[in-house]
This record gives structure tokens, sequence and C-alpha cells, in this order.
């Protein structure tokens, strides 16, 4: 693997640097388990009952959903709790009848405190073969953690929730926003396998700067029906279909020219789980099954250990 070259930033404070390399136009050589060049993710969020709320005890409820909260900060917004309730007592069981339906893998990117308070939605997406990742213990940026410690102790209430509702030990990790400065010391001081704090390539790469290497499993943004709540992004179901057969266009375009690539595909149980933006989900798990091995569609676990044992560190 080459190419991975540190780039002192011009600006972020002393000592900052940033990699606008990457590997520099030569890519490894690899392939999925199933032969293809291009790998699909899949990823669901359990989030709901993790945000924040006044009516939780929180100084403020969350402001985004299916519009901006109007609500006071202080104020117990219930309207919005309402909201993200539709994900986990309706949303969740479509999403998870329509990926049982097409037999495709998912990772459920899972808040700790969302397991604790549903753990029998944890339990029945393990039970279908999908894997649980961490998504922090709350809905929040891990930037914001003040203290290592801090950080530290909620990882691991995360990763003991989730085991308590019958998950695996987790190997992987994505949260809100970005990673503290301790984020990837405290995974590999656990053993967590990958990272996907990153939004930086079409392919996973090794982060060296560690006690040991790290895997980062790059998620994305653009391909992620958080975009139905952006007042700039997806309107309709053929808006958001349309710009995922975009993606796979150009990226089986490359990779049939044998340039490995990954496609991050991102939904919520509050978002597509509603009836008007489902068929954004289900007409996009259609097309994935009608492209057949021409693509791998794995978990994030199984893609970062093809690629681990493609392009060891």
């Amino acid at each position: 693997m080459t190419g991975e070259m540190t780039v002192a930033a011009e600006s972020g404070g002393a000592g900052a640097a940033r990699d606008l390399v990457g590997y520099g136009g030569a890519w490894p050589r690899l392939a999925w388990p199933n032969g293809a060049r291009l790998a699909v993710s899949v990823n669901i969020n359990l989030e709901e009952g993790a945000e924040w709320q006044v009516g939780d005890g929180d100084p403020a409820s969350e402001r985004i959903g299916e519009v901006v909260s109007v609500v006071e900060p202080g104020t117990r917004d219930m309207g919005q709790e309402q909201i993200f309730a539709y994900g986990t007592r309706a949303g969740f069981w479509r999403i998870l009848e329509a990926l049982r339906e097409r037999g495709i893998p998912a990772t459920w990117l899972c808040c700790g405190r969302a397991v604790e308070r549903s753990p029998a939605l944890l339990a029945a997406l393990v039970a279908d073969g999908h894997e649980a990742a961490v998504h922090g213990w709350r809905w929040r940026p891990h930037a914001d953690y003040r203290s290592r410690e801090a950080e530290a102790a909620d990882l691991d209430r995360c990763v003991a929730v989730m085991q308590a509702a019958g998950a695996p030990r987790p190997v992987g990790f994505f949260c809100r926003g970005a990673e503290s400065d301790w984020t990837r010391g405290l995974l590999v001081e656990r053993g967590f396998l990958y990272t996907s704090n990153a939004f930086d390539d079409d392919l996973p790469y090794w982060d060296r700067s560690g006690e040991r290497p790290l895997l980062v499993v790059p998620y994305a943004l653009d391909a992620n029906d958080m975009k139905f709540f952006h007042p700039n992004g997806f309107v309709t179901a053929d808006a958001m279909v349309a710009y995922v057969a975009d993606s796979l266009e150009v990226l089986l375009a490359e990779a049939e020219r044998g340039r490995p690539r990954l496609l991050n595909l991102g939904f919520h149980l509050r978002i597509v789980g509603r009836p008007g933006r489902f068929a954004a989900l289900t007409r996009t798990l259609d097309r994935l099954r009608a492209l057949g091995d021409r693509i791998y569609v794995g978990t994030r676990a199984d893609i970062a250990r093809s690629f681990a044992a493609s392009v060891p560190a």
C-alpha cells in the first residue's frame, strides 16, 4: 500500500496534521470475498432514545427532526420525542422485515442508551444475523468529551449494554460528528477491529498512529437518508434511489477497471422508516440484489476483515 503521506495543516493549531494524499492514485490490489471489486455497506442507525431530550433531563432537546424544533431550550419537546419514538415503534420493524425478505446483511450502528431502553430490538436484529456496532452511549459527537476517562466509561457502558442484550462483543465504532483526540486509542485498548469516523476515501485504510494499527472503514453522508431532513437534500424516495443508482454506476465502472471500491449507504429508523420514504430503502435493496456478484454486500466487520486479509497493516 502506498501514498499514505501526512501533510501538515495550514491551520488548526500547533501540531495539527491532515492526510490530504491517501493512496495517491495507487490503490491496493484486492477483491472482496465473492471476487467483486465493489463492496456495499448497508448501515442502519439505532439512535432513538439516546438523543438529547429535556424530558430525559437534558438542558435542551435535539433540534433536527421532521422540522427544526421551535420549542425553547429547557422546555420539554414532546413532539420531538414522538418523532424519535416512531423509529423504534414502527420504523424498526418495517426495515428489519425488508432486510430479512431480501437476505441482505446490514451493520446496525447502536447507541448504548437506545439499546438499554429497547433491548428487544437489538436481540431481534442480532437474531437475523446483522452486525451490531457501537454508535456511542448517547447520540453525540465524541469530540465533545472533555476527559479520556469520561469517554472510556461511556464506551465500556455501551459495550456492556449491547452484550447484555444479546449481541456479540462489538468490533466496530462510529459516533455522531467526530471522534475526540482519545477515541482511537480507547478503541485500540479495547480490541476494536475498526472505526468508521472518516469521510475521506472510497476504501478502508490503516491508522498506524496508536499502539497498534487500527483499521479505518470510511463512512459517508451523501447516500444517506439524513438528507431528507436537510433543505438541500432529498425530497422524494425517487431522489435518493436515483442518487444511489448514480453512485453505483460510477463505482462499478471504476471497479470494472480493476479499482477496488466501497460504497456506504446510511438509513435511520425515524427517517426511512416512514411510509413515504420507505420505498427509498426497498428500491435500493432491490437494486443491490439485482446486481448479483457484480458487487459484494457485507457487514462492516466482514468488509474490514476482508480488507485486513488482503492489505495487512
